[in-house]
């Protein structure tokens, strides 16, 4: 099944760039591309694409707001947002808003494809040289409520827990913990569950708001 993809960016080179890149992978296809985030909204109202890839900073509306319009849609596409900076107030509010992935701009081609096929699958995926001090300099001021759980976390929920919250893929949490990736997904759904988490993002933030992980620098 082919993945379909909605770019946004305000700068044509960059979506020539994306689209470029995306087309040429097996199993993705890009439907169509917008120069600003009123008009990525009713492109993905029309087309409706399996992933939106929105830059954060376009005119007129801006990659949250398009996010977040664009996760209010029954049956609503993923969303993965593309920005120049890597630690980015507008980045975090986008990840609030339901974007499933935060990459930037010089990600490579190969982390690109990985951030669409994950969002695909129902997966996120967020830049792993910045996870931590994205996630952290953000959330530190939840920390002095910090939240408790319905029910308490696993031995092995909790390593889960710390390899989500520095931006380790499922592959490379199976590898690490030497565990399948249907277990893997089974913990992560666990985590949701137990968490109150919508997807792996909002589990990372609370690894970094109840101080579990501390490190600023990439992992």
């Amino acid at each position: 099944m082919t993945i379909r993809v909605v770019l946004a960016d305000d700068q044509e080179i960059v979506r020539t760039g994306l689209r470029m890149i995306l087309d040429a992978q097996p199993g993705i296809e890009v439907v169509g591309e917008a120069g600003d985030g009123r008009t990525a909204v009713q492109l993905t109202r029309t087309v409706r694409p399996d992933v939106c890839l929105f830059d954060i900073r376009m005119p007129g509306l801006d990659g949250i707001e398009a996010t977040a319009q664009v996760t209010a849609f029954p049956d609503p596409p993923a969303v993965v947002v593309i920005t120049t900076f890597d630690l980015d107030e507008y980045v975090y509010g986008a990840l609030r808003a339901g974007a499933r992935g935060f990459l930037l701009k010089d990600a490579g081609p190969e982390m690109l494809a990985q951030a669409v096929r994950a969002a695909a699958e129902g997966d996120a995926l967020i830049a792993p040289r910045v996870t931590a001090r994205l996630l952290e300099t953000f959330s530190r001021p939840a920390r002095s409520h910090p939240a408790s759980p319905v029910e308490p976390l696993t031995d092995r929920e909790e390593q889960v827990l710390l390899t989500v919250a520095r931006g380790r893929t499922n592959a490379e949490i199976a590898a690490e913990l030497h565990i399948s990736l249907s277990t893997v997904k089974t913990h992560l759904g666990s985590l949701m569950a137990k968490l109150g988490a919508r997807n792996r993002v909002e589990i990372a933030m609370w690894a970094y708001e109840t101080g579990r992980v501390e490190s600023t620098g990439p992992q």
